[in-house]
Parts: structure tokens; sequence; C-alpha cells
């Protein structure tokens, strides 16, 4: 067992699991994944919900990571459960008891093993956040891995990794590229009668949409994913438009569409180097990013089927 790489056998997902009936019927559903401990994300998307009656928002895993200071990991799960949270690793790897899977990111070969041992430290250390608070192990860990929604008669399937595994990397940028990869997902869609795939874990937004189903990866809610400004990625899904989307594609009846999250940077990085040290490994492996951002465009994101909409000159005001 390696851990960070290996992938746990109950992360796997029953075949069955998405065939089952919508939990959740809503008029505009926002996926928040990876929010990362981000307090002040959390706020930008309270303040987006609360001006659009109807909508709901599913957080579909790794809710947690830098929130190691108690009081701010209270304060996240307290505002979570106005919501519809599931599990990602980082919960489910918090809740377990016994075998050490480490981060449970099961990251793939590619990854540097530096990286994965970074990893595995900010777990260790999230998880004596955890064990100091009676009863949140649990609380974590009875969480839901999958929900099904309904949004305008069609059902959206949301999880953290893929299809198949809690945290499956089959839905990453690379993967979904593949002519095998989207072949292999055609009668997934088809069997499930499923519209819209919607999931993160790979910290790297991705979109696919071949007018009939959709698969849209939002990256990561609480940190930076492009070049053009350092701001978050959610999913929102509905049959109308938002004013505010990077790129999205019509797929069906309903609109599927990645918006930024325009958090407060300099809030949030206090926070963040209150809580983690200049040679801690979250700062080792995430400070860079937090600060400037990635070399990804919102154009590389859109594999197929999705275009830009029309904000991106304004996200620059965000940088």
């Amino acid at each position: 067992m390696t851990q960070g790489r290996s992938c746990p056998a109950d992360y796997r997902l029953p075949a069955d699991t998405f065939s089952a009936p919508a939990s959740l019927r809503c008029e505009a559903l926002y996926i928040v994944g990876g929010l990362y401990g981000n307090r002040q994300a959390l706020d930008a998307i309270e303040r987006r919900l609360a001006n659009e009656p109807g909508a709901v928002a599913v957080f579909n895993g790794d809710a947690h990571w830098f929130d190691r200071e108690p009081a701010v990991f209270c304060d996240i799960e307290q505002r979570l459960q106005w919501h519809y949270p599931l599990r990602g690793n980082v919960e489910t790897e918090l809740a377990r008891a016994g075998d050490d899977f480490g981060c449970g990111c099961a990251y793939p070969e590619q990854t540097d093993a530096v990286t994965v041992e970074r990893s595995n430290r900010i777990h260790q250390q999230l998880q004596q956040t955890v064990d100091s608070l009676p009863g949140m192990a649990e609380q974590l860990g009875n969480r839901p891995a999958t929900l099904i929604a309904e949004v305008a008669g069609e059902r959206v399937a949301i999880t953290h990794g893929d299809e198949q595994s809690l945290a499956g990397w089959q839905c990453d940028h690379v993967r979904l590229q593949s002519l095998q990869r989207q072949q292999q997902l055609d009668p997934w869609f088809a069997e499930n009668r499923i519209r819209v795939l919607a999931c993160s874990h790979t910290c790297s937004p991705a979109a696919l949409s071949n007018g009939e189903w959709a698969v849209i990866n939002n990256g990561a809610a609480g940190m930076p994913n492009f070049n053009n400004g350092r701001y978050g990625l959610i999913t929102r899904i509905a049959r109308n438009a938002s004013a505010t989307a990077i790129y999205r594609a019509q797929v069906g009846p309903l609109v599927v569409e990645a918006l930024p999250v325009p958090y407060d940077q300099r809030a949030f990085a206090d926070e963040f180097k209150r809580q983690w040290s200049d040679d801690s490994p979250a700062a080792l492996s995430y400070w860079q990013r937090i600060n400037q951002g990635t070399n990804m465009t919102p154009e590389q994101a859109c594999i197929k089927g999705f275009t830009l909409a029309s904000t991106l000159c304004a996200l620059e005001m965000l940088s």
C-alpha cells in the first residue's frame, strides 16, 4: 500500500449508483468541488446563492484542506449544513479508522513523489484537527459519496472523482480528451438516463459535451484555476444562462456553465499564512498557485462542446 497513491477498495462506486431516483429537485443547481477550507470563497458562493431564489448547492467533496485551525474547520462545517455536502477523499480519510491510505488522493503515476508526500503530511495535520473535535469524524464519514439531482426534468449525477470511483481520475482534462474515453461514456449516460456528470477531484477544470450529455469538472472552488485571475470556479446547471459564466454548453434543455468565484484574495492569503508557515507542506505545494494562479487558460478547459462566454475581460480585474 502506497499512501496517497493507493485507491481503497471502498472508493469503488456500485454499478447501479447513478440509476437511482433523484433525491434533489431544483431550478438551479450549483456544484462546489474543492473548497479546500477557503472561507472567503464560501462567503462569495453564499452571496451568489442568496441572489438566486430556488438555487441549491451541492458541495461534492474536499470542502476541507487548508483549514487546520479548529475554529475555521468548524465554521465551514456549520455552514455546509445549510447545503448538500458529499464526501470527497479528504472527508473520507479524515473519518476513516484503522487502515491509513494517507490523503486518499489516488494520485496517478505522473504526479511526482514530493507532491504525494506533502499531501500526506497535510492530511496528517488536518487529522489532528478532526481528532480534537468530538463527533467530527463520524459527521464527515456519514456523508454520501454521490447524489442524483433533477433540474428541468433532467437527471444530473454528482460525485467527487468519476462515475466509477470516489477518487477516480477518469474525468481529468487529459483523459476526457481521449476518443476512447468519450466512447466509454456514451453508453454510461444512456443506461443511467443521466444528462450531466458533475465532478472535481483533479483540481484542474475540464468540460466536455456532445450536445446530448456533458461532463464538467470544476477544478477548484477555493483556489485559482486559470492564468487570468485569482478566483475559484464552480459549476451551475439550470434552464437559463447566467450573466457571469466563463464558458457554457447547451445540453438538451439545460445550460451547463463554469462560473467564477471572486473571493477576497487578501483575506484568504492572510488566513492561509496564519495556519501554514512558509516551510509547511501546504505552502510548498500550493502557495504559488494561490498567489499567482496557474498556466491554464479557460479556452484549454473547453475540450469539446463548450464555448467561452463574454465575461473573460472582466475577469482580468480579479487578478
